[in-house]
């Protein structure tokens, strides 16, 4: 199980020296207004709600794992709430939902519901990124963490299906914490 992993490794997970993904998270907040409240789902170590809260944000950091959460909170020196996907039930409160390297956890089967949640958070025309590791059959990792691997043309139809709208896929080469070469989709869309 993903969380099982994250509890028991938080520190190490937190503290890897992981590339901040700078222009992904210029790009969305550029979609905002000044000081937007935006909703992260799975915070992590808390690098990319430093960065965002630094450039003036009102964000509300989130991750489904205890540990990490207490991990993001010595960094951004404010509380993250621990919350899993399914646990979501904000309604039009949110201008943006940044959910890096997070929903990729999410079994197939339970996606379209958790982006249901995510686009309810949502205000109208909210900002939405998310980005996943690309593939064509769920599986898990050399760490035992579940991953649904999706193809793009697979997630641009659920996105679509769901009501989103503005739905930009981009696919991109990198890794990961396992040190792995890994086909990465990073999306943008609105509600």
């Amino acid at each position: 199980m993903s969380k099982a992993f994250y509890d028991d490794n938080a520190e190490t997970y937190a503290n890897r020296g992981r590339k901040l993904p700078t222009a992904r998270l210029d790009a969305f907040l550029s979609a905002l207004s000044e000081k937007a409240r935006i909703l992260e789902l799975g915070c992590g170590g808390g690098q990319d709600c430093a960065y965002m809260l630094a450039r003036g944000f009102d964000v509300l950091p989130t991750d489904g794992s205890a540990e990490l959460a207490r991990q993001a909170e010595k960094l951004i020196g404010s509380p993250v709430k621990v919350m899993r996907f399914e646990e979501l039930a904000a309604r039009e409160e949110f201008d943006g939902v940044w959910a890096e390297a997070s929903l990729l956890h999410v079994p197939r089967a339970d996606l379209p519901s958790i982006l249901t949640l995510i686009r309810n958070a949502l205000k109208e025309n909210g900002v939405f990124h998310a980005s996943f590791k690309a593939g064509s059959a769920e599986g898990h990792d050399s760490f035992g963490r579940y991953y649904n691997y999706p193809s793009k043309e697979w997630l641009r139809e659920l996105l679509i299906a769901g009501g989103w709208k503005d739905v930009v896929i981009n696919e991109a080469d990198g890794g990961g914490y396992d040190n792995k070469p890994t086909s990465w989709l990073y999306l943008s869309t609105r509600k």
